[in-house]
């Protein structure tokens, strides 16, 4: 009778052991086909994650350039109502450029180079004359603005060595060439 126990000790050890080994067997597939399924979703998502990340960077450098064309377009806008003698509209404008380049100055992430940066002070430095000559519809606030305008763009225009003598001669003829459109206004 102690052998039939034995036995049946036995058979229950090796159908337990077979059940332990059928069990670490599921448990090592099951483990390796999750692994290779991580991978694969990793070989899957690694690529567009870098292209999502590139995505984004372009968008904001391009939102970085409409800031600072966005820029020159109110300062732009100024001027062209300080020549039909709306001064006020025209105060207004130049108003919300200055404030809007002051806010894009203290942005951390501006749309400005080192460079550009470092010529804007001479140009906010010129608010309150130019505010001043928009309030009193003064005539010299035009050509103020015109030579704001062209400060600005000068500073925030990628300077080329090819293009050095070319845009100062843009330059004076751009100035000539208001300052006869402004005599026309009048």
């Amino acid at each position: 009778m102690q052998e039939a126990r034995n036995i049946g000790k036995e058979i229950d050890w090796e159908a337990a052991s077979r059940s332990d080994n059928q069990k670490s067997s599921l448990l090592k597939r099951v483990a390796f086909w999750g692994l290779w399924l991580i991978l694969a979703f990793l070989l899957g998502f690694v690529p567009v994650w870098l292209s999502a990340r590139e995505s984004s960077r372009q968008r904001d450098a391009a939102q970085a350039n409409l800031r600072v064309s966005q820029l020159q377009n109110r300062l732009a806008t100024a001027a062209m109502y300080s020549r039909r003698g709306d001064y006020e509209s025209a105060r207004l404008a130049t108003s919300d450029f200055f404030t809007d380049l002051r806010a894009e100055m203290n942005r951390q992430e501006s749309g400005f180079t080192t460079k550009q940066r470092e010529a804007m002070p001479p140009i906010l430095s010129e608010r309150d004359n130019v505010i001043t000559l928009l309030a009193r519809s003064d005539g010299s606030a035009t050509e103020r603005l015109t030579d704001l305008y062209l400060s600005y763009v000068a500073a925030v225009t990628p300077p080329t060595q090819k293009k050095s003598v070319n845009s100062k001669c843009e330059f004076f003829l751009l100035k000539a060439a208001l300052s006869k459109n402004t005599q026309s206004f009048k």
